[in-house]
């Protein structure tokens, strides 16, 4: 008789070790955009995203090198990946620079538009996959909240809070394009490690360059107190090694669409976490804007008949 090991076999519905998974993940993402803000204050923009990114790949080398993982590109994914890696790097440069402007409860929601773009999307890279009219009437729905809430920026906001929300929609196109790129090359077969480590490897090359560019002074670790390197771990072990690694062993062994409908959840948990943590104020816009993105992604990913 031969026996399953229990973390490696293909579960068809969730268990509780699942549901708590995707909970821990979710609120950690919703959590980061907050650790961000707070870093700001002691570390510039680029340099923080560009050294987050760095740090997480070295961390996604030697997990696979402990695994005997290859992540060789001779498997076809080079160009792919550098173009997912470069999508990627833009998207976090457009994050990390909004949060200037805008609040973290604000950037969270605007991000989360993402999952709509990969839904348009979809049909050009796969035909069979086009929304259903129901997924469409969730697409319309959270957009609609998305450009009301936009809105306040750009008559109730603060001093260019417009900005830091047209950054964190720019962040969401490019995130559902990063997506699309992976579904529509080679990448969709290689593995999870490798295919982050794209990610994280090239964006946090050109964010440095970047930084470089924009002469960003970069502030000596020894000026730096406990806070800033301590929020720069959080960001850097437990949400872009940790949480991204345990993501996608969740997609290998759980149903996809079950495991990815749990994303709807990133906006609420990001919301308390700038409302509670950062004494943001929530306003009607942005509370009616994150129901209407939860809503639309669960409409969005609802399984078809």
């Amino acid at each position: 008789m031969v026996s399953i090991n229990p973390m490696t076999e293909r579960r068809t519905s969730l268990d509780g070790v699942a549901i708590a998974s995707l909970l821990l993940c979710c609120a950690l993402w919703g959590l980061n955009h907050v650790a961000t803000k707070l870093t700001l204050h002691d570390v510039p923009p680029l340099i923080q995203a560009g050294v987050r990114s760095l740090g997480a790949a070295l961390l996604v080398a030697l997990w696979a090198r402990w695994r005997g993982l290859s992540l060789s590109p001779r498997n076809g994914t080079l160009g792919a990946g550098l173009l997912a890696g470069a999508l990627f790097g833009l998207e976090f440069a457009c994050i990390f620079i909004g949060l200037q402007f805008t609040t973290a409860s604000r950037m969270v929601v605007f991000i989360y538009a993402a999952p709509f773009v990969v839904a348009l999307g979809m049909p050009l890279v796969a035909k069979t996959e086009r929304p259903s009219a129901v997924q469409l009437l969730g697409l319309a729905a959270a957009l609609c909240g998305v450009t009301w809430a936009f809105a306040e920026g750009l008559t109730g906001g603060g001093d260019r809070q417009w900005l830091g929300d047209a950054l964190g929609i720019a962040a969401a196109l490019l995130w559902g394009g990063t997506t699309l790129v992976i579904r529509g090359s080679r990448l969709t077969g290689a593995s999870p490690e490798q295919t982050l480590l794209y990610q994280l490897g090239v964006s946090g090359l050109l964010l440095v360059a970047a930084s470089l560019a924009a002469g960003e002074v970069w502030p000596a670790p020894s000026s730096l107190g406990a806070q800033p390197l301590l929020l720069m771990a959080f960001q850097t072990v437990v949400v872009t090694f940790i949480s991204y690694l345990l993501w996608f062993w969740l997609v290998r062994h759980y149903p996809a669409t079950q495991v990815s409908s749990f994303t709807m959840l990133t906006p609420l948990f990001g919301l308390l976490a700038g409302v509670l943590l950062l004494g943001e104020p929530l306003t009607l816009r942005l509370a009616v804007a994150c129901a209407a993105v939860v809503a639309g992604i669960a409409l969005v990913n609802r399984p078809q008949r």
